[in-house]
Protein backbone atom coordinates (compact mmCIF):
# COMPACT_ATOMS: atom_id res chain seq x y z
CA UNK A 1 0.00 0.00 0.00
CA UNK A 2 2.96 2.53 0.09
CA UNK A 3 2.07 3.25 -3.34
CA UNK A 4 -1.02 4.10 -2.90
CA UNK A 5 0.22 6.63 -0.37
CA UNK A 6 2.91 7.91 -2.97
CA UNK A 7 0.29 8.42 -5.36
CA UNK A 8 -2.19 10.01 -2.90
CA UNK A 9 0.59 12.52 -1.78
CA UNK A 10 1.47 13.16 -5.80
CA UNK A 11 -2.02 14.01 -6.17
CA UNK A 12 -2.14 15.98 -3.44
CA UNK A 13 0.40 18.32 -4.31
CA UNK A 14 -1.01 18.53 -7.63
CA UNK A 15 -3.98 20.10 -6.32
CA UNK A 16 -2.45 21.98 -4.00
CA UNK A 17 -0.20 23.70 -7.09
CA UNK A 18 -3.24 24.06 -8.47
CA UNK A 19 -4.25 26.44 -5.36
CA UNK A 20 -1.21 28.39 -5.64
CA UNK A 21 -2.01 29.17 -9.66
CA UNK A 22 -5.46 30.57 -8.40
CA UNK A 23 -4.14 32.40 -5.86
CA UNK A 24 -1.21 34.15 -8.13
CA UNK A 25 -3.86 34.61 -10.79
CA UNK A 26 -6.21 36.48 -8.39
CA UNK A 27 -4.03 38.07 -7.08
CA UNK A 28 -2.53 40.09 -10.28
CA UNK A 29 -5.77 40.72 -11.45
CA UNK A 30 -6.69 42.75 -7.92
CA UNK A 31 -3.38 44.23 -8.26
CA UNK A 32 -4.02 45.39 -11.92
CA UNK A 33 -6.93 47.64 -10.93
CA UNK A 34 -9.24 46.53 -13.11
CA UNK A 35 -13.08 47.93 -12.55
CA UNK A 36 -15.56 45.83 -11.09
CA UNK A 37 -16.80 44.14 -13.86
CA UNK A 38 -13.47 43.06 -15.43
CA UNK A 39 -12.53 41.66 -11.96
CA UNK A 40 -15.22 39.49 -11.57
CA UNK A 41 -15.21 38.35 -14.52
CA UNK A 42 -11.68 37.12 -14.05
CA UNK A 43 -12.71 35.51 -10.61
CA UNK A 44 -15.17 33.91 -12.28
CA UNK A 45 -12.86 32.71 -15.02
CA UNK A 46 -10.89 31.15 -12.42
CA UNK A 47 -13.02 29.14 -10.22
CA UNK A 48 -13.65 26.23 -11.61
CA UNK A 49 -9.84 26.08 -11.72
CA UNK A 50 -10.22 26.42 -8.12
CA UNK A 51 -12.96 23.63 -7.26
CA UNK A 52 -11.17 21.04 -9.17
CA UNK A 53 -7.88 21.89 -7.88
CA UNK A 54 -9.73 21.63 -4.15
CA UNK A 55 -11.39 18.37 -5.08
CA UNK A 56 -8.02 16.68 -7.08
CA UNK A 57 -6.46 17.24 -3.31
CA UNK A 58 -9.12 16.08 -1.16
CA UNK A 59 -8.80 12.79 -3.55
CA UNK A 60 -4.91 12.67 -2.80
CA UNK A 61 -5.50 13.10 1.05
CA UNK A 62 -8.40 10.37 0.64
CA UNK A 63 -5.69 7.99 -1.18
CA UNK A 64 -2.91 8.78 1.40
CA UNK A 65 -5.33 7.80 4.67
CA UNK A 66 -6.69 4.68 2.51
CA UNK A 67 -2.95 3.67 2.20
CA UNK A 68 -2.35 4.37 5.82
CA UNK A 69 -5.62 2.43 7.32
CA UNK A 70 -4.69 -0.77 4.44
CA UNK A 71 -0.81 -0.64 5.27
Amino acid sequence: MDILIWIGAAVSLAGLGGLVWCILRVWRARRAGLSDEELRARIQSVLPVNLGAFLLSALGLMMVVVGILLG
